[in-house]
C-alpha cells in the first residue's frame, strides 16, 4: 500500500488510514481486538475520530463490531482457513494415532503439563499465547509418527494456518475451555492403550470441533466444518 500523507487529512481519515495500513501489513491480524482508546492514544487524538474510522472500516468489511465485545479485524475471506482446518483434522488425527504407540511416559507428562499451562491462561485469556501452547501440545502427540510424509503435511498445514489467521480463539474464546478438556480425554485414551481408531477419531473430532465452533459463530445457518463420521 502506498504511504499516505496523514497530515493533510482529517483526524478520522488519519485514524482510518493508520488502522487500514496495519491490517494490510498483517500487523493487525484477523481477530485482533481494536481498542479505540489505545489507538486514540497512539495517534494523540480523541476517541471520537477513531470511532468514525472504525465505522468506515466496518462498512468496508475489514472490521467487525460486536456488542459487549468491541471492534476486531474481520476474517475477510475465510474459505482457505476452512479448507486447511478440514485437511488438518484428518491429517493430524491420523498422525496422532500413528504416533500414539511411540509416545513415552515423559512425552505424555510433558503434554499434560502444557495442557495445564493452557488451563491456567483461561482466567486471563490471551488467544495468541493459548494458540502457541496448543500447537506445542499437539506437536508432542504427533511428532513420533513414523511416516515422514504425514509429518510434513501436518506441519505444512499448521504453518498455513498461521499465515491465514492469528488465532481461531480470538473469534470463539469459549472454545478454549472445551479444547483443554478434549486434550485430557485424548491423553487418557493414549495412556489406556485405546485402539488407534479411537485415538484417531478423538483427535480428528477435537480439531474439527474448533472449526465447527468458528462456523457457528461466524456463519450461523451454514453447514458445519466437517461431518461427524
Amino acid at each position: 500500500m502506498d504511504a499516505v500523507d496523514l497530515s493533510s487529512l482529517s483526524k478520522s481519515q488519519q485514524a482510518y488510514h493508520w488502522v487500514k495500513e496495519r491490517i494490510a501489513s498483517s500487523e493487525f491480524t484477523p481477530g485482533y481486538r481494536l481498542v479505540l482508546g489505545t489507538i486514540a492514544g497512539e495517534l494523540e487524538m480523541s476517541v471520537v475520530p477513531v470511532r468514525e474510522a472504525i465505522r468506515q472500516l466496518e462498512a468496508e468489511g475489514l472490521v467487525t463490531f460486536e456488542r459487549n465485545v468491541g471492534a476486531r479485524v474481520s476474517m475477510v475471506d475465510d474459505s482457505q482457513y476452512r479448507f486447511s482446518m478440514q485437511a488438518l483434522s484428518v491429517l493430524e488425527g491420523t498422525a496422532t494415532a500413528l504416533s500414539a504407540r511411540g509416545l513415552t511416559t515423559d512425552d505424555v507428562r510433558r503434554a499434560r503439563e502444557i495442557n495445564e499451562r493452557m488451563t491456567e491462561t483461561l482466567d486471563h485469556f490471551d488467544p495468541r499465547a493459548f494458540t502457541r501452547l496448543n500447537q506445542e501440545f499437539h506437536a508432542v502427540l504427533f511428532e513420533r509418527c513414523a511416516n515422514p510424509r504425514m509429518l510434513e503435511l501436518v506441519r505444512a498445514e499448521w504453518a498455513r494456518l498461521g499465515n491465514l489467521r492469528d488465532s481461531t480463539f480470538s473469534f470463539v474464546p469459549g472454545r478454549a475451555q472445551e479444547s483443554v478438556r478434549e486434550h485430557e480425554r485424548i491423553l487418557v485414551l493414549i495412556e489406556q492403550g485405546a485402539s488407534l481408531g479411537d485415538i484417531e477419531h478423538a483427535a480428528r473430532r477435537h480439531r474439527s470441533a474448533t472449526l465447527d465452533a468458528y462456523m457457528i459463530h461466524e456463519h450461523p445457518g451454514e453447514a458445519l466444518g466437517m461431518p461427524n463420521f
